[in-house]
């Protein structure tokens, strides 16, 4: 039994021996490569901005009462000038009547004492009265002038309070919800009733780098056709607006914590879409004139937050199977790469690949520097594709001498 027992286990051990091959090594990693040209491209460098008011108050009352009008529609356009609040009047009115009447008291006080103060000075040249009565005369007189001047100031503060008690719009803009209703008491200075800010034009904020004043600041300096047509906006829903916009201010200091610094642009709002508060992108048309690379973002990894590319090198490449031999091969070696804009599915290199260079298009992620690739047959496949299938995006546009290149290529 034990001899049937090893002639099993051998016979077995045998089997298993024959039946294992050896795996061979894994072959080229098959890729698309992309040529690497230069082309005009025109797009926008972007910016998140917010809408601002370019004038903007809180309505405060200047007299203490009751609200006893509102004459304005909520989230309205209003004109400079425009009655918006009535406070009680009444005590306001009966004040200015009263300051009236004492006035009239005052300047008949002023009126005589002026008489007597005539009457006395003739006499005094006849020396028909003493010296004390006319020196009493003049005195009075001028008491009274003066108690005329205290009446016809407390006039104007009563009529002052008394126009206090209508509040108009300060300037021409949108008002807000009203912080108070019929009936309401209001304090001097400190309750709010409403909120008024300008609508047309309405001013874009967004932030630069300090890298980027001197070119903002040469911006300022051209003519306005000129600047009108490098300024838009996307809306929060992605739409473009549809007026331009021009350069208003730059800010007067680089914050030294950020290194950025804030500029405003002035847009046209007759239709008041753009309201204060918005967020929205600020799209600055791009000057550069020369000729860029433009990849498919897809050919681009990510490692460490720093980007890469592989290109494509033919070289020697050693055999798996036999390392002593050798035989002719492409391998993708892996170059860092600075980026530029992002251009839809493209994107701008500014460093690190040249013109003609070839770069692995898919599969990108299997791969790693040195790595042996199988480039397809029909040369810059993945090119032709990313062209066939490039749409023009709204941030940028190649112009039309680049599309006839390609389409006489295919």
């Amino acid at each position: 039994m034990k001899k049937a027992h090893y002639k099993f286990l051998i016979i077995s051990l045998l089997i298993v021996a024959c039946s294992t091959k050896k795996t061979p090594p894994p072959g080229p990693t098959p890729v698309n490569l992309y040529t690497v040209t230069k082309q005009q491209v025109l797009y926008y460098d972007e910016y998140p901005a917010n809408t601002v008011a370019l004038s903007q108050v809180d309505l405060r009352p200047e007299v203490q009462g009751y609200i006893t009008g509102i004459y304005f529609t909520e989230g309205s356009h209003v004109n400079k000038g425009q009655k918006l609040y009535e406070i009680d009047q009444r005590l306001y009115q009966e004040n200015y009547d009263q300051a009236k009447a004492n006035l009239k008291v005052a300047q008949g006080n002023e009126e005589q004492a002026q008489q007597d103060a005539d009457r006395y000075k003739y006499l005094e040249t006849y020396d028909a009265i003493a010296k004390q009565v006319l020196d009493h005369a003049v005195i009075a007189l001028k008491n009274a002038k003066n108690q005329t001047a205290a009446a016809e100031e407390t006039v104007k503060t009563a009529q002052t309070n008394l126009t206090y008690a209508s509040i108009y719009a300060p300037f021409s803009g949108t008002i807000g919800f009203s912080q108070v209703k019929l009936g309401n008491m209001v304090t001097v200075g400190q309750t709010i009733l409403n909120t008024i800010s300008t609508d047309d034009p309405m001013g874009v904020d967004f932030l630069i780098s300090e890298k980027q004043l001197v070119f903002f600041e040469k911006l300022k300096t051209k003519t306005q056709e000129t600047l009108d047509s490098l300024f838009t906006i996307k809306l929060p829903n992605d739409s473009i607006y549809h007026q331009m916009g021009k350069l208003s201010v730059i800010d007067r200091a680089v914050d030294p914590q950020t290194g950025t610094i804030r500029v405003r642009d002035e847009f046209p709002n007759s239709n008041f879409i753009l309201r204060p508060g918005m967020s929205c992108v600020m799209r600055v048309h791009n000057q550069e004139t020369t000729p860029q690379i433009v990849v498919p973002s897809r050919a681009v990894v990510e490692l460490m937050g720093e980007y890469f590319v592989f290109v494509s090198k033919d070289t020697v490449v050693r055999d798996k199977e036999d390392t002593t031999k050798t035989h002719p091969g492409t391998v993708a070696m892996q170059k860092k790469v600075v980026l530029g804009q992002t251009i839809a599915p493209n994107v701008i290199i500014k460093s690190g690949i040249k013109e003609g260079d070839k770069i692995v298009l898919d599969g990108v992620q299997s791969l790693k520097s040195g790595s042996e690739i199988m480039p397809a047959k029909k040369p810059d496949a993945g090119e032709q594709g990313e062209k066939a299938g490039e749409k023009k995006p709204d941030s940028a546009s190649v112009p039309d001498n680049t599309t006839k290149k390609d389409s006489k290529k295919k």
